[in-house]
């Protein structure tokens, strides 16, 4: 029984992702039963920890593993993103080639050897489950990458896992690297080798294979790879030839097609330049229901579920508001929470106002827009075509703020009817991992549209001063 680690989200391409994708890609692989999600290292710790606590929540089977460098400071930190998880790794790197322990950390082999032994210790008295992974394994000197792993396995890592960087190995090679480190690490009894191969030459897959034919008990894969082997391509090996060289997997090979096309739609519907809308604007999903029976706790339980993070003050306005609605209709949706979050939560003041704005829009040519705003009383303006004139007129703001805000949701609704009715704009902004919602409400759509943007963008600004 092999094993299967996905690092998709440790990848250059899962950066193109939006929160919300990043999100759904781990349910997938949790759907799967991957055994193993690896989330990566921590870049921006304030965006990245809230990120991973989202994941470490919504995983339910798979254990979720963050990287961490041979450092308590590092360490520390990934504990704090993962410590929520049913089931967490922490995962310690280090370079083990000359070459890479010369030009990347600047320190001499017993140096490196002696920071991972302190790191896989301490990282021990926090999770559990530590991983060490020995990046460049396959030009490092052998005694010196058995003296590492042995020492790793013996200071508590359960899994020790090394990784063909380089990429130049073919696949009878592979297997003879497994089986020499399988000879020759005594601890290795005691641990589970993991082998992480690069597709340079085209042999990820094959050398993965074999690799656990010969001993491996992990493999390192990704649903959409970049330069590692495929989840895809190895589990259904597995499948097909498991039983002819004593290999099983636990993945559910019922749903591995259609997760596994689910996964990799995301990374090839990029979104447009030209757009601010991440992935462009989607169905949504069915709508839950809330009543007066419904507590407080049910209620923040929603708003955390919506991406929130709302401090007990902002809770309990919520929920009055959503009390006082209740008297008046038995149902309330999710997306009526979500404008009540907008409307009663997180109230600031207002740096940017809306001085004015002209659109054009038509059929025939790009929509434009011309937005003035004042910021404490200066007077801003910027003009911006766009694929629609929602699409236009927050283009113009983002040229007027000199930054781009991921949109994470954006809804339109009537609220009353006839000629005039009104109509109401919830647009919902993620900074740092974190999401801001606002509100605006017109006769005129565009006009709410920015309206909603503006009261987003506010509470960002006033939040992050």
């Amino acid at each position: 029984m092999v094993r299967i680690s996905d690092a998709t989200l440790k990848q250059k391409s899962a950066e193109t992702l939006s929160f919300k994708e990043k999100i759904e890609l781990v349910r997938i692989l949790d759907r799967l039963q991957t055994d193993v999600i690896e989330l990566g290292r921590l870049n921006n710790p304030k965006a990245d920890v809230l990120y991973m606590k989202t994941v470490s929540d919504a995983v339910t089977g798979s254990t979720v593993s963050v990287q961490a460098d041979a450092s308590k400071e590092s360490i520390d930190l990934a504990w704090s993103a993962v410590e929520r998880a049913q089931k967490a790794r922490i995962q310690i790197t280090a370079p083990v080639s000359l070459v890479q322990m010369e030009y990347i950390c600047h320190k001499k082999p017993e140096a490196i050897r002696e920071a991972v032994k302190e790191a896989v210790t301490y990282a021990k008295t926090l999770c559990a489950d530590v991983e060490f992974e020995a990046e460049d394994a396959t030009r490092a000197e052998k005694e010196f990458l058995y003296d590492i792993l042995e020492a790793a396995i013996q200071a508590g890592a359960s899994t020790a896992t090394v990784c063909d960087t380089a990429g130049n190995m073919l696949a009878d090679e592979c297997a003879a690297f497994v089986k020499e480190i399988m000879a020759n690490v005594p601890s290795m009894k005691n641990a589970v080798l993991a082998v992480s191969c690069s597709d340079q030459i085209a042999m990820a897959d094959a050398c993965t294979i074999a690799s656990a034919i010969a001993g491996a008990g992990e493999l390192k894969t990704a649903i959409y790879p970049d330069d590692i082997a495929s989840l895809k391509n190895v589990v259904t090996a597995i499948q097909k030839k498991g039983a002819d060289c004593g290999l099983s997997s636990d993945l559910r090979s019922v749903e591995l097609k259609r997760l596994c096309d689910q996964a990799e739609s995301m990374f090839t519907n990029t979104r447009s330049k030209t757009s601010p809308f991440e992935n462009g604007v989607r169905d949504s999903e069915p709508d839950r229901f809330y009543t007066a029976n419904d507590d407080i706790a049910a209620i923040t339980a929603v708003t955390k579920k919506l991406g929130y993070d709302l401090t007990e003050e902002d809770q309990v306005r919520v929920y009055d508001e959503f009390k006082s609605i209740t008297e008046k209709k038995e149902q309330v949706s999710e997306r009526e929470i979500d404008a009540i979050i907008a409307s009663a939560a997180m109230q600031v003041p207002q740096t940017y106002t809306i001085d004015s704005f002209i659109i054009n829009s038509s059929n025939s040519f790009a929509s434009s827009a011309h937005i003035r705003l004042k910021k404490n009383g200066e007077l801003l303006e910027s003009v911006a075509l766009g694929d629609g004139p929602v699409d236009a007129a927050f283009l113009a703001i983002e040229q007027i703020i000199g930054i781009h805000y991921e949109l994470d949701d954006f809804q339109i609704r009537a609220v009353t009817e006839g000629r005039e009715a009104m109509g109401e704009t919830i647009v919902r902004l993620r900074s740092a991992g974190k999401v801001y919602s606002g509100r605006g409400l017109s006769t005129d759509i565009i006009g709410s549209s920015i309206s909603a943007y503006i009261s987003a963008l506010n509470k960002i600004t006033f939040e992050e001063a």
